[in-house]
């Protein structure tokens, strides 16, 4: 029985692409922790939608996919796919526990336009 290889190849990226605020890395680590991937990472994703055309997604996963690129910051790992790379390239992941706009928060040098509700951009 023949099985095939299960290598997953992907890129290692740097705070160029992504920095991650240590605020940001903390919750991150208290939540892959809580969900029992403490090894796992944060995907972060741009996909169409949103008042302004493009918005970004966020999920805990095991680790990396073929094609991503690995972000080790702090004590976490973030990924991203390579077309959302593109658009994220210089962005700044942070947390903030605020009750109103709180959550993980992406501050974007490229994003040229943002809606009110802040939750899309377009670049």
């Amino acid at each position: 029985m023949i099985t095939g290889s299960s290598t997953i190849n992907y890129k290692i990226g740097n705070e160029r692409l992504v920095k991650v605020t240590e605020a940001a890395s903390r919750k991150l680590a208290s939540l892959l922790e809580e969900k029992g991937k403490p090894n796992g990472a944060l995907r972060l994703a741009v996909i169409g939608g949103g008042c302004s055309g493009l918005q970004y997604t966020m999920d805990l996963v095991e680790g990396p996919a073929n094609r991503d690129i690995l972000i080790q910051a702090s004590n976490v790992r973030v990924v991203v796919d390579p077309k959302s790379a593109l658009f994220v390239s210089g962005s700044v992941l942070d947390y903030s526990d605020d009750l109103q706009k709180g959550g993980f928060k992406v501050t974007n040098p490229n994003a040229v336009a943002h809606c009110s509700c802040g939750e899309s951009f377009a670049v």
